[in-house]
């Protein structure tokens, strides 16, 4: 009786040590799991950072930069000087409808929109060497543009709608006519401006209603 009382305190005592070791090794997995969710949540030597793709100047397109005045300043046009033209870029019926509309309420001289030659994702501003200023004027108006530069001779200038195009920039935040042009980073002279496209290459292919 006594070797069987023997036995089976033994064994509670084996049971007990064991639950002991499996209760301890799964403390200290959930010791180390806390520790290294922590070091992802505070950033600890760069855990749990996402890298965010840089935007390059001009969505990684070469520009070019303002032209100075004979005082040695580059400013931004009176909107009422500048003729634009819209393009609709996007699968939106009536959007360049809508955008001219709302660019003619600013006082640009607005011609009838029309539709692209294809679909695009980023809002193009398109011009040539005679309107870069008028260009820098328009893009200040639009939050998510780029300069897109052809050999268009005249001062015309497109806008060219694309998908990421949400909304005008602020009236408030767009600078006014006579206030100086800041040049986008890593801009070049209009006459470095090399392998331009032909301006037939961002006309309208038929007016939108």
């Amino acid at each position: 009786m006594t070797q069987a009382t023997d036995e089976r305190t033994a064994r509670k005592e084996y049971i007990r040590r064991r639950q002991k070791t499996v209760f301890g090794i799964a403390g200290a997995i959930l010791v180390i799991a806390l520790v290294i969710s922590l070091l992802f949540f505070f950033h600890v030597g760069g855990l749990g950072n996402v890298k965010s793709t840089a935007v390059q100047p001009n969505y990684g397109h070469q520009a070019p930069c303002a032209i100075k005045d004979t005082d040695g300043k580059a400013k931004y046009v009176e909107n009422r000087n500048i003729t634009l033209r819209v393009l609709n870029g996007t699968k939106f019926s009536g959007f360049a409808k809508a955008v001219s509309d709302a660019l003619q309420n600013r006082e640009f001289n607005t011609q009838t929109p029309g539709n692209y030659t294809k679909k695009i994702d980023r809002t193009m501003i398109v011009f040539g060497k005679n309107g870069i200023n008028q260009a820098y004027t328009v893009a200040s108006n639009f939050t998510d543009a780029m300069l897109v530069m052809d050999d268009r001779q005249d001062q015309l200038v497109d806008v060219v709608v694309g998908a990421t195009f949400d909304n005008l920039a602020d009236v408030k935040s767009v600078p006014a006519a006579g206030k100086p042009i800041t040049s986008i980073k890593g801009c070049v002279t209009a006459d470095k401006m090399t392998n331009l496209s032909k301006a037939s290459e961002h006309d309208a292919v038929n007016p939108q209603s």
